[in-house]
């Protein structure tokens, strides 16, 4: 599916890719989770590097892209470096090696480590941001810079985690990952969903704009921008937030 004549995303992947520049674009990957969560004595199944991987495999498969930029929180813990996380990185290095990818790595929030692969596997690995041809690419927990701002024309970001919740007849309610597509400060942005496993997600369509994480979403009107959960197999257009919110999709 397309969102302009450049993006189009993955079906059925929280995935993007960017025709100009050959590149998939994914966010929140939160390596290492399942250790992370052991030590603090909650087990979990190890399955988001797994799952991460077909999908990345998938995605190239279907693109031949060449390219791939992690939008920041690459690994799962804040402060500290758990094992997991290592070897997990390492591991997910070498899978897209193999797949023929070039590979760029924005810092996250939760990303204190990752330049010590940089020389090892001539990665780019960027704080925050980098302008990479006409995008501008941030992970979305602090402002762009103004100058990159400018120089950009359209942003793509993670951090947030999007997700929409719908609710069946019997009352269940459904949570489905989602691009968002809009304006920020009259440039058009594309929010990634998170690609961890694990993340479930902000319930955009439920949460108020003022409890949203991004400090973006200050100068973003959320109502006014589209919805494109991931599910079932496929990527939905379910129209805008406002529309989603009425129930009217």
């Amino acid at each position: 599916m397309r969102v302009t004549n450049d993006i189009e995303l993955v079906d059925g992947l929280p995935i993007a890719y960017v025709h100009s520049l050959d590149s998939l674009a994914v966010a929140d990957l939160h390596l290492g989770y399942e250790g992370v969560m052991a030590k603090r004595g909650i087990l979990v199944p190890k399955a988001n590097l797994k799952s991460i991987e077909k999908s990345i495999k998938s995605a190239v498969e279907s693109t031949s892209a060449k390219n791939i930029i992690v939008d920041g929180d690459i690994k799962n813990d804040f402060s500290d470096v758990d094992v997991e996380e290592f070897n997990e990185l390492f591991e997910l290095i070498h899978f897209l090696k193999d797949l023929g990818l070039s590979i760029t790595l924005i810092k996250g929030n939760h990303d204190n480590f990752v330049e010590r692969y940089k020389d090892t596997f001539n990665l780019k690995v960027y704080r925050q941001e980098t302008l990479i041809g006409k995008y501008l690419f941030l992970h979305g927990e602090e402002l762009p810079a103004e100058d990159k701002l400018i120089q950009s024309s359209t942003l793509i970001m993670g951090h947030e985690h999007p997700a929409i919740s719908i609710y069946t007849e019997a009352g269940a309610k459904e949570k489905l990952k989602c691009f968002l597509y809009g304006k920020y400060k009259g440039k058009p942005i594309l929010v990634l969903p998170a690609m961890s496993y694990f993340s479930g997600g902000t319930d955009i369509n439920i949460v108020p704009k003022n409890e949203l994480l991004s400090p973006l979403f200050k100068d973003i009107d959320i109502d006014s921008m589209e919805a494109y959960p991931v599910g079932y197999g496929s990527t939905m257009d379910f129209g805008t937030v406002e529309i989603i919110k009425k129930g009217t999709f």
